[in-house]
């Protein structure tokens, strides 16, 4: 007869505890997920797309436009993520912290084999379950975007453009695809 292995339910403040040792430690309903630190083209890919984002935040009044690690706990003790980039609304702006935040307008997850299976599973049920009314995943090695709604079962594939739309913008955004993943 074989032993059961016991999977630990972790906790948002032992994740917040552990080293500080280049690893990426993040937290979704109390499954501890580790990877290492993320490839330079992933970090360029994430870099022009909140270039891309952040004078489309400033002009319709959006918020800010992250493109670097945050604790984001949502509210709950079993979560804990650290998008790639993300949109902070203007209600965060003064005085918040991290802790503080339950609402984010669009989450970006950049794929890297070490975390296509979290990005595209657990961490975009973590995403829908907080209510994140926009999620994109970007395939570096396809090239392509995964656009995530709430209610949306599949994703929609886009290959040539993504567009955001927000209800309180005037005007859409599009993002070219082929120049966001040029090299």
């Amino acid at each position: 007869m074989g032993m059961s292995a016991i999977v630990p339910y972790y906790t948002v403040d032992e994740v917040l505890a552990m080293p500080d040792d280049g690893n990426r430690y993040e937290l979704v309903f109390g499954e501890l997920l580790v990877s290492p630190a993320p490839r330079l083209r992933h970090q360029r890919i994430a870099n022009r797309l909140a270039l891309a984002l952040q004078p489309y935040c400033e002009r319709e009044g959006l918020g800010e436009v992250f493109p670097l690690p945050a604790d984001l706990s949502w509210g709950r003790n079993d979560v804990l993520t650290q998008p790639d980039v993300f949109v902070l609304p203007p209600e965060y702006r003064h005085g918040a912290e991290w802790i503080d935040v339950r609402h984010v307008p669009l989450v970006v997850e950049v794929l890297s084999p070490s975390t296509a299976r979290y990005d595209r599973f657990n961490k975009r049920l973590a995403y829908r379950d907080v209510g994140v009314p926009m999620y994109w995943i970007l395939d570096t090695d396809e090239c392509v975007a995964e656009v995530w709604t709430p209610e949306a079962h599949f994703p929609r594939i886009e290959r040539t453009r993504l567009t955001w739309h927000p209800h309180n913008a005037s005007a859409p955004l599009e993002i070219d695809l082929a120049a966001l993943f040029a090299d």
